[in-house]
């Protein structure tokens, strides 16, 4: 192997591209479009919800939940927020382009199980 994913090393089975590859994948996102596709999509939700259209509502979410442009923006702002050196319960930082790039195209809702919330108690330093 290469160092990619194949469908017996990896949780994803797709085959993911090398970390150079991914860094400019990460690079290459036009935020602004990204904002402007997943505005677009909430925009349609809620007035679908005012509407009371419920079956359009619950198409529209699958939309969103599995839209490229959503992950990349739910990965872009838990890595840009004031807690972003601080590892989650997994134990990992997402401080790479590369790392943040795979996680976008890794995530995914299928057998996912929440876990409790992990607690850090600081020394007090004298």
């Amino acid at each position: 192997m290469n160092g990619n994913c194949s469908t017996a090393g990896c949780n994803s089975p797709e085959r993911l591209p090398d970390t150079g590859r991914l860094e400019r994948q990460w690079k290459e996102i036009d935020w602004k479009k990204a904002e402007t596709e997943v505005n677009r999509l909430q925009a349609r939700i809620a007035k679908a919800t005012q509407e009371k259209k419920w079956n359009t509502v619950k198409r529209l979410q699958y939309l969103l939940t599995h839209s490229y442009y959503a992950r990349a923006l739910a990965v872009r702002k838990v890595t840009i927020n004031r807690g972003k050196n601080t590892p989650g319960i997994d134990k990992e930082l997402w401080n790479t382009p590369a790392v943040k790039m795979h996680n976008v195209l890794t995530l995914t809702d299928k057998g996912y199980k929440a876990k409790p919330l992990r607690r850090v108690f600081h020394r007090e330093i004298r």
